[in-house]
């Protein structure tokens, strides 16, 4: 049961850290790339719990358990008076928003063959790179209930980026799209499969974001474009406002204090 004041642990790549969304974190490292209106910072403000947030952009979930050589690993935050634990991960293992951003460059640039041969390279270690996820994904909730055994751990998955199959999202090429489409399924089923076998909460972005995607009329993402709090392929601030609720409502049967 959760209590205001307790300790909540925050972990995940970009899609956790929220880049681009004002204001930024002053407690973070640039690298970082985090906003201090992520969905974790909004559900410690709303529940009243003393937030550590260690997610970081660019990261992968192998990396959240073994570290860089410039971070530590994240999984380190944990202790055992750590009360509620949440993480979005897994997209930078398989290549997911690489491939989409590499691809919705200019086609004279795409055509450039460094760049081609890396969307090439992506694509084609697809099914290699999801073969690997599954215990990249044991490994790493085995770790973070081995640290903080009293913590309810919530997985979030991503939120879907791409529109339904048969509409196209320019600039990607369709074959991308299709690509974007299965990969994001995939990647949705793993997370799903690995927070069962852990015995994980699950908050399913996925599925509640199907109509706001980033080409829809009422995105929680942002499409290929640039502008001040913009990063492309990437939640903006509604989509984090969305998903702290969507952790609100999985967390409000175990929680002593309603979400503000």
């Amino acid at each position: 049961m959760l209590s205001r004041g307790d300790r909540y642990v925050a972990m995940g790549s970009s899609f956790a850290a929220g880049p681009g969304i004002p204001p930024r974190s002053t407690d973070a490292p640039r690298s970082a790339r985090r906003s201090a209106a992520n969905y974790a910072s909004l559900v410690a403000d709303r529940l009243g719990l003393r937030l550590t947030d260690v997610s970081h952009s660019g990261v992968t979930a192998a990396q959240l358990v073994d570290g860089t050589r410039r971070q530590p690993a994240q999984v380190a935050a944990l202790t055992p008076d750590a009360k509620l634990v949440t993480l979005t991960c897994g997209g930078n293992d398989v290549g997911y928003i690489p491939v989409l951003g590499l691809s919705s460059l200019r086609r004279t640039v795409r055509a450039v063959p460094r760049l081609r041969r890396l969307v090439e390279g992506y694509v084609a270690a697809t099914d290699t790179r999801f073969d690997q996820l599954p215990a990249t994904f044991d490994r790493l909730l085995a770790d973070v209930r081995s640290r903080a055994p009293e913590a309810l751990v919530v997985v979030v998955d991503y939120p879907t980026l791409l529109p339904p199959e048969g509409v196209s999202a320019p600039p990607l090429p369709d074959e991308i799209t299709d690509w974007g489409r299965r990969t994001a399924q995939r990647l949705a089923d793993e997370t799903a499969s690995a927070a069962a076998r852990a015995g994980c909460l699950l908050v399913t972005a996925s599925t509640a974001s199907r109509d706001h995607h980033a080409w829809s009329t009422d995105p929680w993402s942002h499409g290929f474009r640039f502008g001040r709090g913009v990063v492309a392929y990437h939640p903006n601030a509604a989509g984090m406002q969305a998903v702290a609720g969507l952790i609100d409502e999985v967390l409000s049967p175990r929680s002593r204090v309603a979400p503000g």
